[in-house]
């Protein structure tokens, strides 16, 4: 089970044109239309819509192909990125507790992702989704009918603050994406709500260092906390924050997640050896992006 934050802030609608089924067919006709130009970084990308099936109960006063056409773009953020990376589709249900991963797989094989919200909360959405889709890239690619380790190992907090950067950076690329490049005019308008929430958390004290501490002194002294229960949010973030600009300057780094829990299942392995085993699991061409996170850790590899 892995589990991300139910962050909320206030929901903001689209214009009358996201209606039910027209948000789907733009981007439906967005990603089919033979190459989409990034809102970012002007690079052509080959579309490889993500298998996403959204169940309809429980989402509240929302059409799932509103969702899903949502959730198509949050993901999609990433996983363009992630040219060579194989992934099984993906089923979203609602959760009333908090979203997770699931461990095991549906009957038919898919992976199953609870979301926590409900109604128009896109931001909300997206920022849940993207923690969850990186869940998924580091448990299930690359490998049909694989199923996730089962944590707790000594490492996991690494994961859940790559997932956490994960959010950080779907919504500050949506924010971008939606104003330049929507894939329908009524987007853009809510392209400012993202930029909002991730302000949110980007600004509230408890996810950022003591004035005047280095990470280097704060990660010595929380390594052992984080280490014994990988789900201390405000410490996760603290972390992502520290990874985001890495994954900002070169998102080709996220097609690595894919091979990060391909070594050792030692649950008490230190963390240079698991930092080690993921940077030679990883094709060669991602290898020195691996290095540069270890370094953030003051690691060497």
């Amino acid at each position: 089970m892995f589990g991300s934050p139910s962050f909320k802030c206030h929901p903001v609608k689209l214009k009358s044109e996201l209606r039910s089924g027209v948000v789907a067919c733009a981007l439906f006709c967005l990603l089919m239309s033979g190459f989409i130009q990034a809102a970012d970084n002007h690079e052509t990308v080959a579309p490889r819509p993500l298998d996403i099936h959204v169940q309809p109960n429980g989402f509240g006063k929302v059409n799932p192909a509103d969702i899903t056409a949502v959730l198509q773009t949050a993901g999609f953020e990433i996983w363009r990125h992630c040219r060579r990376t194989q992934l099984d589709g993906i089923d979203v249900y609602h959760r009333s507790d908090h979203p997770q991963t699931d461990f095991n797989r549906t009957p038919n094989g898919r992976i199953s992702i609870g979301l926590a919200s409900q109604d128009t909360y896109w931001a909300q959405y997206s920022f849940q989704f993207a923690h969850e889709f990186c869940h998924t890239l580091a448990n299930f690619s690359n490998n049909p009918g694989r199923s996730a380790r089962h944590p707790p190992i000594a490492n996991f907090w690494l994961e859940e603050s790559l997932c956490e950067t994960a959010s950080l950076f779907t919504l500050r690329a949506m924010s971008r994406s939606w104003i330049i490049a929507p894939s329908f005019p009524a987007w853009r308008d809510y392209a400012p709500s993202f930029t909002a929430y991730v302000e949110e958390r980007l600004t509230a004290p408890e996810f950022h260092l003591p004035a005047g501490m280095p990470f280097s002194v704060w990660f010595q002294e929380n390594q052992l906390a984080l280490r014994q229960n990988p789900f201390l949010r405000d410490r996760n973030t603290i972390v992502a924050l520290q990874l985001l600009s890495s994954f900002e300057a070169e998102p080709r780094g996220w097609e690595a997640i894919a091979f990060l829990n391909r070594g050792s299942s030692d649950p008490n392995q230190n963390l240079a050896r698991h930092l080690a085993e993921w940077y030679s699991a990883c094709p060669s061409d991602l290898r020195s992006f691996v290095r540069r996170l270890a370094a953030v850790f003051a690691v060497k590899i």
